[in-house]
């Protein structure tokens, strides 16, 4: 195989990854004026209907832009070996790899974030701001891309930093440092997310006593669950549409509610869907997911350590000297077949474990106010209730709605 080969082989990838995205995105918009099943018939009226029909539609619109314009963008960056160019720009500051590697990506990512946010004050302060959802200032639009920004520096390059360290003093060894590094920094995060990484963006604060309360304290303890972390976000700072979720596990373990959420549904609802959340926990979901994410990261970087090294990665790029930070541009391109795949196995099991949350909720709970809160949900976000199944089988990590009810109202 040649150079020039395998330079044509990464740009068939970006250019078929494409074409499927588009041809997925188009059926699933065919979708968009069916007629709403009987089942959900009550989710919208005709005018919420119409105006969830508009909102996809947009939305559908400015994918396509984003999505094109990346694309062509990416193909002008490897033609015109814009990748050389930026590893020549890197090394002309410094010989040390590592820091080659942080300037190296510190362009890139800078120069894609600075081309793609007018896409996204688009979306968000004219498509949100329009359809009723967007809360969010300009400043806080702004302090947030600046606090990304500062986390991306000292979280993601201190990461890197390490990764390039390993990568150049324990060479074929480099993938078990790599992947010891990334496990522990995978259960960090899920044991302190809440704590530590929530209160840079959102202020956060324990839900007072009152009737919800105590309706979600005798619910845990008629399935033995402690549930004395329970939080509320102030998400209406930046949106109207609701959330709630669950972090950490053990003596960690939290649920946090958007302020949303408590605005929009019943405390019955809320119950029953924290009674979801709980059935993820008890169905040991949080932990499998983490375990699962452990071992494919282990088997990515293993095929990454066996590759990265060749010099056939680098030239594809136009870049004649080897380096850590080129191969691995390359390689992630060269894998996303497969990690393509992966992630269909993991929306799989998602899906399935969605049902088994539903079923724990219906079991220890009540059905109805879970299919109500669930309506009122996607009424509030404008949800899509007739997406393409083949959409749904590539991208939705949740049964569609009509699934949820169908299943939740089995006896």
């Amino acid at each position: 195989m040649t150079a020039t080969f395998l330079f044509y082989i990464i740009i068939s990838l970006l250019i078929i990854s494409f074409i499927i995205d588009k041809v997925l995105d188009a059926l699933n918009a065919k979708h968009y004026n069916d007629a709403i099943p009987a089942v959900l018939s009550d989710v919208y009226d005709d005018d919420e209907y119409n105006k969830s029909q508009r909102y996809k539609k947009t939305n559908y619109r400015l994918g396509l832009l984003t999505s094109s314009f990346s694309l062509v963008l990416t193909l002008a960056f490897f033609f015109l070996d814009g990748f050389a160019y930026v590893d020549s720009l890197a090394k002309q500051w410094t010989g040390n790899p590592i820091i080659i590697t942080l300037i190296f990506f510190g362009i890139i990512m800078l120069g894609s974030d600075i081309l793609t946010t007018p896409f996204s004050y688009y979306k968000t302060f004219v498509i949100e701001e329009c359809f009723g959802f967007n809360k969010t200032t300009k400043l806080t639009f702004i302090v947030d891309k600046l606090k990304g920004w500062l986390m991306l520096i000292i979280v993601g390059g201190g990461i890197l930093a390490l990764l390039t360290w390993f990568y150049q003093t324990t060479e074929q060894l480099f993938w078990i440092y790599a992947w010891l590094l990334i496990t522990v920094f995978m259960l960090f995060t899920n044991l302190f997310y809440s704590r530590l990484i929530v209160p840079i963006f959102n202020k956060q604060s324990p839900l007072v006593d009152g009737d919800l309360r105590t309706q979600i304290s005798n619910y845990a303890k008629t399935v033995g669950f402690n549930l004395d972390k329970i939080f509320v976000i102030d998400g209406s700072k930046r949106s109207t549409k609701a959330n709630a979720y669950f972090s950490g596990f053990g003596s960690q373990k939290q649920v946090t509610l958007y302020d949303t959420l408590i605005n929009d549904l019943d405390p019955e609802e809320i119950v029953a869907v924290l009674a979801h959340e709980v059935g993820h926990y008890k169905k040991k979901h949080i932990i499998f997911n983490l375990f699962a994410s452990i071992v494919l990261t282990g088997i990515t970087l293993y095929i990454m350590s066996l590759l990265i090294s060749n010099p056939l990665l680098s030239d594809a790029l136009g870049v004649a000297t080897p380096s850590f930070h080129i191969g691995l541009i390359a390689f992630g391109i060269l894998y996303s077949p497969i990690s393509e795949l992966t992630s269909l196995i993991m929306n799989w099991f998602s899906r399935v474990f969605e049902y088994q949350a539903d079923n724990f909720a219906k079991n220890t709970y009540k059905a109805e106010p879970l299919i109500s809160g669930l309506k009122k949900l996607s009424k509030n976000s404008l949800s899509n209730l007739t997406p393409h199944p083949a959409y749904v089988f590539m991208h939705y990590s949740h049964p569609t709605l009509l699934e949820r009810i169908n299943n939740l109202r089995k006896r």
